[in-house]
């Protein structure tokens, strides 16, 4: 009889070769424990081709539980997300799979329905504390007193059936509990083909899995690799397919910003510098493992790396602390007063510069918790009318109250752009949102601008 068991993070399968023979790949032979060996991810591969073929085995590997789970809160899903459950279900892969939907599309709604009709042990994996939090408030108000929801993370440790992790945290323990989830809800997936977190995956039996994201796309490529870690998308809707509708209606202005004179001059001389570099040492820049790598070379470099840093830093203060830029963003808050407006940019400096400068409040990595929770509360009733943030606001954050997006720097990134945009279009009664970018012209802003909008209309046509 072949017999199937887990052990830290790998499925191992017994049997002699009377009754089991060899094993079917991914298994290898583990010399040091004299056992057949294979990543606990390929436990349904496994399961299935044993059912297929009427092979009698023993499956002591999984430690899944039945759930009884009904949302207690009555509202009906919308068309969308009852399509994109039933795409999960039916698709190609069968309850493995990526949903796209807009930020505010209520893809959390899509995760609680995927829970219901699984009716199996789930692990829920966030990028950060703040979801975390978000997640438990979300599964313990839906599911009420009919299950205890644990967390692994921040503080806490507690494995239930139901349980909601952070990405660094399933890293660290998915080895320990990865036979304990039938079901396992990646959110903001995007995250999870990076090299470190790619390895989770392959510690969990789970044999369903559900991903959420506004933007699977990542600039190194990683996204191809996600029908492996969790799936193949299954469906995709853009903001254009629900604004007016479940989304708020928006538009997106482009304000292109003049540098004065001065700043002309001194950012062209920078400018020179660094792109002297560049040439000498054959670099380009176009992702930001081109940037890493810049600086990995500059760094090292006896020839003028010193100089090239501080050169390409000083031309990214100079377009996003340009004079007029500043004038064209006070502007805009007088025009908006009456809104709720977000200001994106894209380093803490500036934010700390625009924050004491406009007496608006900022929020960073550096922001504690406490405070941070306080400044968004009192955005969302009106006591403050406008926050500074840098990348921090990006993701994780609900605030529906925001009706302005104003993007005063930023990188290429589809996804970044598409998170911001997403942060004001959360839909409310009345409501209609605008986006605004201000660009610094003849500026290696332009270039930034042009691809992250020319990469989110090839996402959504």
């Amino acid at each position: 009889m072949i017999e199937l068991s887990y052990e830290s993070g790998t499925l191992i399968w017994t049997g002699d070769a009377a009754t089991g023979g060899k094993p079917p790949e991914p298994f290898i032979w583990d010399k040091r424990t004299e056992q057949w060996r294979a990543p606990a991810s390929s436990y349904r591969e496994t399961v299935l081709k044993l059912r297929e073929t009427g092979t009698p085995y023993t499956d002591r590997a999984a430690r899944f539980e039945k759930l009884s789970l009904e949302s207690r809160v009555a509202m009906e899903p919308r068309p969308y997300q009852r399509g994109a459950l039933n795409a999960w279900r039916k698709g190609p892969s069968e309850m493995r799979g990526v949903v796209v939907l807009p930020t505010g599309a209520g893809k959390t709604a899509v995760a609680v329905r995927a829970m219901e009709r699984t009716g199996r042990s789930t692990l829920v994996v966030v990028p950060t504390l703040a979801l975390l939090k978000q997640w438990y408030s979300i599964l313990s108000d839906s599911f009420g007193a009919s299950v205890t929801v644990g967390l692994l993370g921040g503080g806490y440790h507690e494995i239930t059936p139901l349980t909601v992790t952070t990405y660094d945290s399933a890293y660290i323990h998915m080895e320990r509990y990865g036979d304990r989830f039938a079901l396992v809800v990646y959110d903001e997936v995007h995250h999870l083909p990076s090299p470190k977190y790619a390895v989770i995956p392959e510690m969990l039996l789970a044999p369903y899995s559900l991903g959420l994201t506004a933007t699977p796309e990542r600039p190194d490529g990683g996204h191809d690799l996600l029908p492996t870690l969790a799936g193949p998308v299954v469906y995709r809707l853009s903001p254009e397919d629900l604004a007016g509708t479940y989304l708020a209606p928006y538009q997106t202005v482009r304000i292109p910003v003049e540098l004065t004179v001065a700043e002309r001059v001194e950012y062209e001389t920078e400018d020179a510098v660094y792109q002297d570099f560049l040439k000498k040492h054959r670099l380009s820049i176009r992702s930001p493992e081109d940037w890493q790598r810049f600086i990995m070379v500059a760094s090292t470099s006896h020839s003028g790396g010193r100089e090239a840093l501080l050169a390409a830093r000083r031309r990214r203060e100079i377009r996003a602390s340009a004079e007029r830029k500043t004038a064209t963003l006070e502007s805009l808050l007088k025009r908006h007063w009456e809104d709720r407006t977000i200001v994106f940019t894209k380093s803490v400096e500036e934010v700390y510069a625009l924050s004491t400068r406009f007496l608006v409040p900022g929020i960073t990595y550096e922001t504690p918790a406490r405070e941070r929770k306080e400044i968004l509360d009192r955005f969302r009733i009106g006591r403050y009318r406008a926050v500074i943030a840098s990348d921090v606001l990006n993701e994780g954050v609900d605030v529906p109250e925001a009706n302005v997006a104003v993007i005063l720097a930023g990188s290429a990134s589809r996804r970044e752009y598409v998170q911001r945009l997403g942060r004001v279009l959360r839909p409310r009664e009345g409501k209609s949102a605008i986006l605004y970018e201000l660009v610094t012209e003849g500026t290696g802003e332009e270039a930034a601008s042009r691809r992250r909008r020319e990469s989110f209309a090839e996402a959504y046509p």
